[in-house]
């Protein structure tokens, strides 16, 4: 029998076994936190919050497991990439659940709620969508659909993007987070459609590129903090984006972006570095 911690060969993985314990965890915590009372005055809001948002962080990461085994050279990460995009759906599905009891179960006014407001709307037609790629995760789906696969699991894409949008619509001031987010989405499109595509080398992008990506990034999520404050609050551009640079009002979204294009870059030129054998140099014999 095949076990969701074992690999191909169906050997024990200890990458797959730590993964799969790890995805129960922030589950776990909500479970415990709840009658504990250390979810605050609300605790169910505050519950539907935590696994909403551990959803779009596992989508996000499900997402950064192929640039990232190619950029630390590291290809068994792939293996735990269906797992974790499994796992973004059931903590979905726990998300609904949640907001579901919150509602005491009133079926009909939480189907009123999600066509009535959008950005309810927005994220169950994120749910659906990542309920289409758990059921054709299997193996046996994958031998089905043949290429078809590779190109409907390409909307986990578009599935990110609106968790995105679900999420910052309902955050409402407090955007701090999914602009992180968005910044962050920006580098994973730049990646994929932007750069890998076309510069790539035997699958593998040279790290200059991945870090001059990780400043662009970093530049859109401030321009794009910027634009948002200006229209919604009336902000000056220019005091936003200085904001961003400094530490008087907290760690800004476009610096925290641009903290992640630096790791993922110096963990690329790391792995370089240890995978690269030492030059030995040949001396002449002499006799």
């Amino acid at each position: 029998m095949k076990y969701p911690w074992n690999d191909y060969s169906r050997r024990l993985s200890p990458l797959k076994l730590v993964v799969f314990i790890a995805l129960f965890l922030p589950a776990a915590w909500v479970l415990i936190a709840y009658p504990q009372g250390w979810l605050g005055a609300r605790p169910t809001t505050e519950a539907i919050h935590q696994i909403g948002l551990w959803t779009i962080r596992f989508i996000f990461i499900a997402l950064a497991i192929t640039p990232l085994r190619s950029i630390v050279q590291w290809q068994r990460l792939i293996l735990v990439r269906r797992m974790v995009g499994v796992a973004a759906f059931a903590y979905a599905l726990f998300h609904l659940l949640l907001y579901t009891a919150d509602e005491a179960f009133d079926l009909g006014k939480v189907a009123s709620e999600i066509v009535l407001r959008i950005y309810l709307t927005i994220g169950f037609v994120a749910l659906l969508g990542l309920a289409v790629l758990a059921g054709t995760s299997t193996d046996a789906m994958v031998r089905r659909l043949g290429r078809r696969w590779y190109t409907l699991h390409r909307i986990a894409y578009v599935i990110a993007l609106l968790a995105v949008v679900h999420y910052w619509l309902q955050s409402k001031l407090e955007v701090w987070e999914p602009t992180i987010m968005a910044g962050i989405y920006v580098w994973l499109m730049g990646y994929r459609v932007l750069l890998a595509s076309r510069l790539a080398v035997r699958g593998r992008l040279p790290l200059a590129w991945v870090g001059a990506l990780g400043v662009a990034a970093a530049i859109v999520t401030a321009a794009g903090e910027a634009t948002y404050f200006h229209f919604a609050y009336h902000a000056p551009v220019w005091r936003v984006v200085s904001a961003n640079w400094s530490l008087t009002i907290g760690v800004r979204p476009a610096a925290i972006v641009l903290g992640f294009g630096v790791a993922v870059t110096l963990a690329g030129v790391l792995r370089g570095v240890i995978a690269t054998p030492p030059r030995i140099s040949r001396r002449p014999r002499y006799a």
